[in-house]
């Protein structure tokens, strides 16, 4: 039985400062012994999605829609802020368009674009982009992404990386995740960034609207953030990963069996699975590929762009899983790997991110193609 974090909050987080000071004494290993697939050098599967001389170009989220092969994605002119930049793949990521119209409010992005699909109760489909710091700004596009509307205020509130995550309920509403760091939830928040909190919203009309934001973790000794949302296999379980920004510890998972009307407490994940933004999907043999900037403490691949092949399970029992994979080497000690991934119906793993991909280069954005039998038996060489 999950221990949960209910929404008393003030009295929660007390309890949460004293188990995770107890939990801190008994650290994890900070390295990992899964093996390492190395795909970094396979130029074939790497496709440059934009690339911008003298413009850094940044945090990628992407989108696959219904038809199975069509990959939209968007990203930040500039380290998380700037001018948002939309691209469309019609062929699972082997070629990409031309910058595409967007409209003018775009241009005013001050945090990470993150993009998404929800059907409402009526079956009504809608793509719905966000854009963070405060407040948080939403568009809409009710044409698979042919027309957009203007960025708008979703609400009197405001947070980092919003949202980073998004799923849908089974009684048909969505909860988004997002964090903050006390600067930017409110007009007049405090400029001391010493406290991250956690905070989720409801939509129940397909992501048109949100509920004002209810906090779910907070505190200055660990700084969660970035959520990234992954349901287990049977349906029954959400499980959270979230990077851990004070860079002291591993990366951290919280779970819900209620449908996140409740979390556990958050424990600290196997060095395998630490990193930055993580982005979870699973393949057609059911194996669960999460994407990540890799932040391990003890690791051969730090600071580039990975991915970690495993199962909920490993998650849930807190075990490293199968193996990683290291997609692109990364010419920074950190910054990249903000990834979109999408996975198609033969298997194909598409996964697209920006990063310092030549030595003393602004970053740009590649997607890299791959199936999980290839590096499975690159594996067993």
């Amino acid at each position: 039985m999950i221990q949960s974090l209910s929404f008393g909050f003030i009295a929660v987080c007390a309890l949460l400062t004293l188990t995770l000071s107890t939990s801190a004494q008994d650290h994890l290993l900070r390295g990992y012994s899964i093996p390492v697939v190395d795909l970094s050098d396979q130029a074939q599967r790497q496709v440059v999605v934009d690339i911008e001389q003298g413009q850094y170009l940044g945090h990628v989220t992407t989108t696959l829609l219904p038809d199975g092969h069509t990959i939209l994605a968007v990203y930040p002119k500039g380290h998380g802020r700037g001018e948002i930049v939309y691209k469309r793949s019609r062929d699972g990521g082997r070629h990409w368009s031309e910058r595409l119209p967007t409209p003018t409010s775009w241009r005013t992005s001050l945090e990470v674009p993150t993009i998404y699909q929800t059907v409402d109760i009526t079956g009504k489909r809608r793509l719905i982009l966000f854009s963070g710091l405060y407040p948080i700004r939403e568009a809409v596009s009710e044409d698979l992404g042919r027309h957009w509307s203007e960025l708008k205020p979703i609400g009197d509130f405001g947070g980092i990386v919003a949202m980073s995550c998004l799923t849908r309920l089974k009684n048909g509403n969505y909860v988004a995740m997002f964090h903050d760091d006390s600067r930017y939830f409110s007009r007049t928040a405090s400029k001391d960034a010493n406290t991250f909190t956690l905070y989720q919203t409801i939509s129940a009309d397909g992501g048109l609207t949100w509920g004002k934001p209810t906090p779910i973790f907070s505190s200055s000794e660990i700084h969660l953030c970035e959520p990234g949302i992954i349901r287990s296999p049977d349906g029954a379980r959400l499980a959270v990963l979230l990077r851990e920004n004070s860079r002291t510890r591993n990366s951290y998972v919280i779970f819900s069996e209620d449908e996140a009307n409740s979390w556990s407490v958050p424990r600290e994940l196997p060095a395998a699975l630490t990193g930055d933004r993580h982005t979870a999907v699973y393949t057609p043999d059911g194996r669960l590929v999460i994407t990540f900037r890799d932040t391990t403490h003890v690791s051969a691949t730090k600071g580039d762009w990975v991915c970690w092949v495993g199962s909920f399970e490993d998650i849930a029992r807190g075990t490293e899983g199968g193996y990683r994979v290291r997609l692109m080497k990364n010419y920074h000690a950190w910054d990249c790997a903000y990834s979109g991934l999408e996975a198609l119906k033969d298997g194909t793993l598409v996964a697209t991110t920006y990063g310092h991909w030549q030595q003393n280069e602004q970053p740009y954005i590649v997607c890299v193609r791959f199936k999980l039998e290839e590096t499975d038996k690159r594996l067993r060489r």
